[in-house]
C-alpha cells in the first residue's frame, strides 16, 4: 500500500533518526526527495529472502520484524527495525540477494529509495560512504556485543538489557502513573525469547520474577516497567 506523505509524527521519526541526523542538510534533502512512502498492515510481507534489491528502506512508524526460516519450517524472529532506522544497503552494495524475510509488525509506514536512485545519491554525495561506513560499523559493534551478551550473561540480565532497549524505543508514559512506562511494541514471550536465544518458559518465569520484584507489570497489552532503576540494577549486576 503506498501513500505518497508522510505524516508529522512519521517525519519527525525520520528526521531524529541518530545517523540520518548526522548527515548534511544537502544530502538528506536529496535522499528524501527520492523518497517514496509504503504502508503497511500488521504481519505484510515487506522483503522477502532471495529477492534482488529494490529499494533502500527506513522504518518511520511501528516495526520491521526480521527473520530466518529454520531447516524444521518454524520462523525466528531476529531483530525489529525501530523507526528511524535505516536498512538494506549491504545487499545494494554487493548486489546479493537478501538473507532475510521482513515483515510489518503492528501497522508500519517506511520510507523508500529506489536501488537507482540510491546510486545517484553515492555518485553525488562522497560524504554517504563514510555515513554508510559508520552505520556498517555500529551494526558490527552491536552484533558483537550481543554475541558477548549471549555467552557472558545470565538471561534475567539479557532481558532486563531488552527491555531498556525496548524503552527507550517504544517507551510510552504510563497515564496513572508518570514514573511507569508502557512498552508500547506489542510482543509476545515467545517473539521475546527468540531475541534472547532462550525458551518461552525460562522468560516467563524471569519476567514474573521482575514482577514479584515490582520491576515491571505484566498485562494482556503488553509489559509495563514500573523501575527503569531496577532494570538498570539487574543488566548491571553481572556484567
Amino acid at each position: 500500500m503506498t501513500d505518497p506523505i508522510l505524516t508529522i509524527e512519521e517525519r519527525s521519526s525520520i528526521n531524529s533518526g541518530r545517523w540520518f541526523s548526522s548527515l548534511s542538510p544537502s544530502l538528506r534533502h536529496d535522499i528524501l526527495r527520492c523518497a517514496y512512502v509504503k504502508r503497511y498492515k500488521d504481519g505484510d510481507l515487506i522483503t522477502a529472502r532471495g529477492e534482488q534489491p529494490q529499494e533502500w528502506i527506513a522504518c518511520a512508524k511501528g516495526a520491521v520484524r526480521v527473520s530466518s526460516t529454520s531447516i524444521s519450517g518454524k520462523q525466528i524472529t531476529l531483530t525489529y527495525v525501530e523507526p528511524g532506522i535505516w536498512f538494506g544497503d549491504v545487499a545494494i552494495f554487493d548486489g546479493d540477494r537478501r538473507t532475510h524475510d521482513a515483515y510489518a509488525h503492528g501497522d508500519t509506514t517506511i520510507l523508500c529509495v529506489a536501488r537507482a536512485d540510491f546510486k545517484k545519491i553515492l555518485a553525488l554525495h562522497v560524504e554517504l560512504y563514510e555515513a554508510l561506513l559508520r552505520l556498517h560499523a555500529r551494526r558490527i559493534r552491536q552484533l558483537y556485543g550481543l554475541v558477548e551478551d549471549l555467552n557472558t550473561l545470565p538471561l534475567r540480565a539479557r532481558l532486563a538489557k531488552q527491555l531498556l532497549h525496548l524503552v527507550r524505543s517504544y517507551g510510552v508514559p504510563s497515564l496513572s502513573d508518570g514514573a511507569e512506562v508502557r512498552i508500547g511494541l506489542q510482543l509476545a514471550q515467545e517473539e521475546l525469547a527468540q531475541l534472547l536465544g532462550a525458551s518461552r518458559q525460562r522468560v516467563n518465569q524471569e519476567l514474573k520474577a521482575m514482577e514479584r520484584d515490582e520491576i515491571i507489570r505484566i498485562e494482556p497489552g503488553g509489559l509495563v516497567v514500573r523501575s527503569r532503576d531496577g532494570l538498570m540494577r539487574l543488566a548491571e549486576a553481572d556484567a
